[in-house]
């Protein structure tokens, strides 16, 4: 497979993404420049920043609004999420990459130094008697004293990313932590009594409170499953784990296990969408081009994906799972998934 055959046809690739903008443009969005407003901001931050990184901009009408409308989620504390929020972490680390993402000239410089600060406040660490031993270590969840996860600190992780975390800057070092013992893969990274249940590369929910209520395994360990998978190996790239760790390498050979663009793997249709988006970031960031699968065969992703993603496009534009699990049935929340999977699928530039 020659490299310049990479990558999607443009022309099925710039439909889908014009389709999907078109949808979020027309039917999508509330006067008000909200996406799905009841479901909290994040949906309308995860529209917006599909927007923009298809090439919309954030002077543009759609994509104002809803900017305009995410400044007022501003707290004092420095958090930005709706008023009350049981999801302060999350809310914030999505609002901090749309902001970043429109950031032209520093406008969102001030903003974006106090949601920083205080997604990092929330972290499991040390300044809240988190030891380094304590399974909770390092990691984030929705917030308040919601136990952490590996969603929510891949979450994390990206949002400090976006605001210019390198790879040895502390908190992404802690999430580290809390992300190895994520890890089906007994090693000297993860010494929980979880890690050499299963033991086969892939990444579960969470290790805290030894994933109370995810046991799914026969030996009493916890099920891998594709969206936590790549959001692990997406993390553990940002933290500066180099291609050649034991981590990295298990979590790959996994991936190429269960390759598919058809379903996520270990879960069916249940969270496809974010899955689709997960996988496609994940796989950018590492430099992967190319899968090949259990049975010796090469993929090329992007093309795979925009192929998919095409075929389950509705004739307005939107996308929808029909597994409702975890809001994937809101139109919105699965075509700015979607949008956001096809950006990291652009063919290459000739």
């Amino acid at each position: 497979m020659a490299a310049d055959q990479l990558g999607p046809d443009q022309k099925l690739y710039d439909q889908t993404v014009s389709k999907a903008i078109a949808y979020l443009r027309t039917k999508g969005q509330a006067e008000d420049g909200t996406f799905t407003k009841a479901a909290g901001p994040g949906v309308t931050a995860l529209c917006a920043t599909a927007l923009m990184k298809a090439g919309v901009s954030p002077n543009d009408p759609t994509v104002a609004k809803s900017l305009a409308y995410l400044e007022s989620m501003v707290q004092p504390n420095g958090g930005i999420h709706a008023k009350g929020s049981r999801l302060p972490n999350y809310e914030t680390c999505i609002i901090m990459m749309c902001f970043s993402e429109a950031n032209q000239a520093g406008r969102y410089s001030k903003q974006l130094k106090g949601a920083e600060k205080f997604v990092r406040d929330l972290q499991w660490a040390e300044d809240d008697d988190i030891a380094g031993d304590d399974y909770n270590y390092g990691g984030g969840g929705y917030g308040g004293d919601s136990r952490p996860d590996l969603s929510n600190t891949a979450y994390l992780v990206d949002a400090l990313k976006s605001v210019g975390a390198g790879a040895d800057d502390q908190a992404l070092q802690k999430a580290l932590v809390f992300v190895s013992r994520c890890q089906n893969l007994e090693s000297e990274f993860n010494t929980t009594p979880l890690a050499g249940k299963v033991n086969d590369g892939g990444f579960y929910y969470t290790v805290a409170a030894e994933g109370a209520g995810g046991k799914e395994d026969a030996n009493g360990g916890l099920r891998s499953y594709g969206s936590m998978t790549y959001a692990g190996l997406k993390s553990m790239v940002y933290a500066g784990v180099d291609a050649d760790d034991p981590r990295v390498k298990a979590a790959l050979t996994w991936i190429g296990k269960h390759y598919t663009v058809e379903a996520n793997p270990g879960m069916g249709d249940a969270g496809l969408y974010y899955y689709y988006q997960t996988f496609a970031k994940a796989l950018d960031v590492t430099g992967q081009d190319t899968i090949t699968d259990a049975a010796g065969n090469k993929h090329d992703w992007r093309a795979e994906l925009c192929q998919e993603l095409a075929k389950r496009q509705n004739e307005d534009g939107s996308f929808t799972n029909s597994n409702k699990r975890w809001l994937e049935g809101d139109a919105n929340l699965s075509t700015g998934f979607a949008l956001l999977a096809l950006s990291y699928c652009k063919p290459p530039a000739k």
